[in-house]
């Protein structure tokens, strides 16, 4: 089993980088990024000093200047409607749900993107 884990794992890098380190290390034309950002108002769920509500217009700001193509998915608020107002949106609905609790609540989402590409 260790083998098999090996070698599948032979090409594979893991990173700890912050996400502007980590786009700018990346970003190729035949890059595809995915990116989920906390959503507009979890911001601290992750921890106060991983990603504050400024770093949204800080990354819509770097998202607008890579190579590469992106995917964001995050929670449908007119804040970030205004923040990545330049990029293509597609609304989506899901469900959120915790492990053992309860039903589930309809919630509006939005994938961001900067187009299709070739």
């Amino acid at each position: 089993m260790l083998e098999d884990l090996h070698s599948r794992l032979a090409g594979v890098v893991i990173e700890c980088l912050d996400w502007e380190a980590f786009i700018r290390r990346y970003d190729r034309p035949r890059t595809l990024f995915y990116i989920d950002p906390p959503y507009w108002g979890s911001e601290t769920d992750y921890g106060r000093e991983l990603f504050s509500r400024e770093e949204f217009g800080c990354l819509a700001e770097a998202l607008a200047g890579i190579e590469g193509r992106f995917l964001l998915s995050i929670n449908d608020r007119p804040e970030i409607r205004e923040i990545f107002g330049r990029f293509d949106m597609e609304d989506v609905e899901t469900s959120y749900s915790l492990p053992g609790g309860g039903k589930a609540k309809k919630a509006g989402e939005l994938i961001v993107s900067n187009g299709g590409g070739e």
